[in-house]
């Protein structure tokens, strides 16, 4: 391939080339992908029919709920496709696609865990400040920017991307379409730029985890305060399933993009991918349907009274599930 423009395709790594662990892995992932399906959408419907739960913290958890849902989307399905089919390839289109949606859903996803933070510091920290700082129209906005902030950061990492003149093949060293391994098939000095974007991101990044890290250092100061023991549980309750989110999201990651190349191999790079690309969105919902009884009593409501047409649904009104 003399450059990007004869680049038709791409071709991921599979997981196997045998075709009984090809269809294993198919099954497996449908499985995962149901199930995060199921999880997120129960997480998401529940709020939506639930008028008790149209608080700041249930309507950025709904927001999360749909990022995990488009984060996991992104990649699952064409893997489970390319498995079921006995094929590599991904189209040229296709892969801009793919590497721009999960990045949207990503970087969204994580400005949202660091707004979640902010509303569980204001709620316990400053309480009587609550409904002035977190009032609807504030929540709808930072919701906005956060998906805001996702959309354009993709945009400019998948704009500049693929400008990359490619010369090294088409073959990708992962079952999905991802930065690091298109700029391995850079055959220009360009991705210099590519790489200080990255640098940038890493950066906001970064300050985002130091944002979350004093968020829950007041918190815990101030719950270790209460005199109730009752209250501090009640407290806890509400911050630990965010805090386990973004330790999985955040570890996940870290554990995959620090690993070298030089003495890993692919297929354990492969591996190391699966867990902050298909896990977190996956058991997301389950680490905040665990601890949160509200939740999860709203979620039983929504089951056991809600007919299986989505009309007959309660609307969102006076009417109490």
């Amino acid at each position: 391939m003399s450059n990007s423009s004869s680049i038709t395709q791409f071709l991921l790594l599979p997981f196997t080339d045998t075709r009984e662990l090809q269809l294993l892995h198919f099954w497996l992932f449908l499985g995962i992908y149901l199930a995060a399906l199921l999880g997120n959408g129960l997480i998401i419907a529940t709020i939506a029919c639930d008028q008790h739960l149209h608080t700041s913290m249930y309507f950025f958890l709904l927001n999360l709920a749909l990022l995990d849902l488009g984060t996991i989307s992104a990649t699952l399905p064409k893997s489970m496709a390319n498995s079921l089919w006995d094929t590599r390839a991904i189209s040229y289109a296709g892969c801009a696609a793919q590497l721009f949606f999960f990045f949207f859903c990503g970087t969204a996803e994580y400005s949202m865990l660091t707004i979640m933070s902010y509303d569980r510091y204001v709620a316990i920290c400053k309480p009587l400040h609550y409904g002035t700082l977190l009032g609807s129209r504030a929540c709808v906005h930072m919701a906005a920017a956060a998906w805001a902030t996702g959309f354009l950061n993709a945009l400019l990492h998948t704009a500049n991307t693929f400008s990359l003149p490619l010369c090294k093949g088409n073959a990708l060293g992962q079952f999905f379409c991802e930065i690091p391994q298109i700029l391995k098939l850079s055959c220009s000095n360009t991705y210099i730029k590519e790489v200080g974007f990255i640098v940038v991101s890493l950066l906001v990044a970064f300050g985002c985890f130091v944002f979350i890290v004093v968020s829950y250092v007041q918190i815990f100061r101030t719950v270790l305060r209460f005199p109730s023991e009752q209250g501090r549980h009640k407290a806890f309750s509400t911050c630990l399933p965010h805090l386990a989110v973004v330790s999985l999201y955040v570890s996940t990651a870290m554990f995959a993009y620090l690993n070298f190349n030089s003495i890993s191999s692919p297929y354990l790079c492969l591996v190391l991918s699966v867990l902050y690309s298909v896990v977190p969105p996956a058991v997301n919902p389950l680490i905040y349907s665990m601890r949160n009884q509200e939740l999860k009593a709203a979620v039983w409501k929504l089951m056991t009274r809600c007919s299986p047409q989505v009309i007959n649904c309660p609307r969102l009104s006076g009417q109490q599930l």
